[in-house]
Formats: C-alpha cells, structure tokens, sequence
C-alpha cells in the first residue's frame, strides 16, 4: 500500500512536470508586445510626451469617459499629452503603474491586452485603479498601440 501511494505520487509529478514543459515560452512578438507598454508607462510617468507617443500607431483611438478621441497624426499624439500631463502635474499625481497585464488574443499583427493601471501619488499611495483594453498592432515591422478603451 505504500509503494502505491509512492508511485502514484510520482506518476502526478511526472505528469506535472510533463505538462509544464509543453506550456509554450514567451514569443518574440509577446516579448515586443509587453515591451511597448512598458515604455507606454514609463513615458507616461515620466511626461515625456515624444517617447510616450513613440509608443503608439496612427491613427490612434481612445474610448473613456463615454467618448472617442481620434489621434489622426503623432504630433496630434504629442500634444493632447501635453496638455494631459500638464493637467496632471496639477493634481496630486506622481506616477502610473501597471497592476496587471494579461494577453487574452494574439495574432501575428494583433494583440488585445486586458490591464489594470494605478495612479499613485509622491508618497506612494494609490489615487486610483482601473480597467483598461489596449489592442496593439504590428505595421511595418513594429508593434505599436493603436485602441484603448478604459472605464476612467
């Protein structure tokens, strides 16, 4: 009885370990893909608004707050975060943080990433959380953010 109980706890790490090694790695687009966002984010925190909108295709579409706002060009990127960051430094906010990021759909040229952001202050307490829906896109070779939809 306990040579089973042995070899039946050594069959299911066997089978453990067997059906981790078939989970696939990370891919190289994956790898492109989670790297936009973090520079997304660390742009954003930074108010660089030339690296943040380097993160981005054109035209780009944002759905919050009940409307839609259309980037036809990246200086048009650049600028509305001109003024988002300016309106921001004006707040207690610091920083922005990614709370979770988790691909839910790949293709070869889409992703759809489901994100939790937090926004953060100096001495490091939470303004607030919310959900986001960023779709990038790979064109001409590079992945970039094309439509957020966010629930702030």
């Amino acid at each position: 009885m306990k040579h089973s109980k042995s070899i039946s706890l050594l069959l299911l790490l066997l089978a453990l370990t067997l059906t981790a090694s078939k989970l696939p790695a990370e891919t190289s687009d994956e790898q492109e893909i989670f790297s936009v966002l973090d520079d997304f984010m660390t742009s954003f925190s930074e108010s660089d608004p030339i690296g943040h909108a380097a993160t981005y295709h054109v035209p780009h579409f944002r759905l919050a707050r009940g409307g839609m706002s259309n980037w036809e060009k990246i200086e048009d990127v650049i600028t509305a975060h001109e003024r988002i960051f300016r309106n921001l430094s004006e707040t207690d906010w610091h920083h922005s943080e990614w709370i979770e990021r988790k691909l839910i759909g790949l293709t070869d040229t889409k992703a759809h990433i489901a994100t939790t952001v937090g926004r953060f202050r100096e001495d490091g307490s939470q303004i607030v959380n919310f959900e986001s829906l960023y779709i990038l896109i790979k064109k001409d070779g590079r992945w970039g953010i094309k439509f957020r939809s966010s629930y702030l």
